[in-house]
Parts: C-alpha cells; structure tokens; sequence
C-alpha cells in the first residue's frame, strides 16, 4: 500500500498547512507589490511542491466484498510457472491476506487451503469458475489471471525489462449471471524504471520482489480506498 505522508501526521494535517502557508504567501506577496504573474508563480511552485512530496486518496473501483466471503485464484500459464516456479503461489498469498486486512469481507480462504484445492483438483481450470466458487462455500471469487511475467525482454537477456500483466476478475455467486465476471480490470506493472539497468544494479531476487508488489498493490488497490502518490512510480 502506498505510503502516507508523515509531516504533521496526516495527509488532512498536511493539506491545511499548505493551505496556510498559501495565504500566508499572497498575503506577503501583496504586501511586497509582487505582480499578480509572480504571485501565481510562486503558489503553483509550492502546490506542486507538495503534490510530488504528498498522497491522494483513491476510491476502489468494486467494493463487493464488503460483508462477503472470498477467495483468490491465481491462474498463469506453464511457461510461467515452469520459468519463475512460486510466483504463482506467492502472488495468491500476497493477494489474499492483503484483500483480509483491507477488503472488509467477512470470511476468506487462506491462499494455503486455496493451493490445496487445486492441487487435490487437477481439473479445476477446466471447470466453471462460479461451480468452483459454490464448491469453496464462497461468496466472491476473485480470479487473476496471469498473462505475462518476466524479467527481461525477449530478445535481451542482459538487461533488466520486467513486467507483470494479469486481468483481475470478481465472480459473484449471488449475480443474476453468476457465469460472468462483474467486475474486470486489466492490470500492468513494469520494474524497474530506468533503462539499461542490469545484474549489476538488481539482483534476480530484487527484481521479482518488486515486480510482485508493484502487481499486489495494482490489484488490491481495486478493491478498497487507499493512499497514492500524485505522480506514482507505477
């Protein structure tokens, strides 16, 4: 999740101190016979100032788990799972416990018993996601399915080029057309931001650990109010 700004204790705190130090600025400004142009100049100056030192609240996109029971699969393709094994596994435990603590559900499958699941059902992708719900004794179904995870880009194995791209889904199990997503949302993260980096700068280890939470945080995020940079990295 991303951080909150910790000057005078909050993000409300911190906003009604730039508002003052704003009024404190024009006051001073029209009192030195500033023209109006560098008035304007000096307030955007220290406005954006604050926007790349501060956060912004974000409003979930699907708040369906308020007051219901879930649990998260995570699908990925075997190229994926036989290049990065655990990712898979990681990613549904991450999710999970993050959707616990700030989703406002009212029961989850931990990410343990979800693995076990699927490992005592061999067929399970090829079934129905809402039978596989109703067999989990679930309200929600949150499905990430993902489509790409890599750390380098295909024609370059020298450099560092990851990404991470999954469409997140919501199956309820009480929808008029419980066979259909309600919710969907497409989800691309990149690490690490500057170019030309490689084995030198990021270990392997590094680079998966921030490609996984840049993809937790983007996938969670949908699910619930958060804090967020005005100019995120990702």
């Amino acid at each position: 999740m991303a951080q909150r700004i910790t000057i005078n204790d909050s993000p409300v705190t911190t906003r009604r101190t730039v508002r003052t130090a704003i009024a404190a600025l024009m006051g001073l400004a029209i009192l030195t016979g500033l023209p109006g142009c560098q008035i304007g100049a000096l307030i955007g100056g220290m406005a954006e100032s604050y926007k790349r030192e501060s956060t912004h609240s974000i409003p979930a996109q699907y708040t369906g788990l308020t007051g219901k029971s879930f649990a998260v699969i995570v699908v990925a393709d075997r190229s994926i799972d036989a290049t990065y094994p655990g990712v898979v596994q990681l990613l549904s435990t991450k999710i999970t416990e993050r959707l616990h603590e700030f989703g406002a559900a009212k029961g989850f499958i931990t990410s343990a018993d979800m693995m076990a699941f699927i490992y005592n059902n061999p067929r399970w992708s090829v079934r129905p996601r809402i039978d596989l719900a109703k067999e989990l004794g679930v309200d929600r179904l949150v499905v990430v399915e993902l489509q790409e995870y890599r750390l380098h880009d295909p024609g370059n194995q020298y450099l560092w080029d990851g990404a991470a791209i999954g469409t997140i889904g919501v199956i309820e199990s009480d929808s008029p057309t419980p066979e259909n997503y309600v919710f969907e949302k497409l989800v691309t993260v990149k690490f690490p931001d500057k170019q030309g980096t490689g084995p030198l700068e990021y270990s392997q280890n590094l680079m998966m650990a921030a490609l996984d939470k840049r993809f937790t945080d983007r996938a969670t995020w949908l699910f619930y109010t958060h804090e967020e940079p005005y100019y995120p990295d990702y």
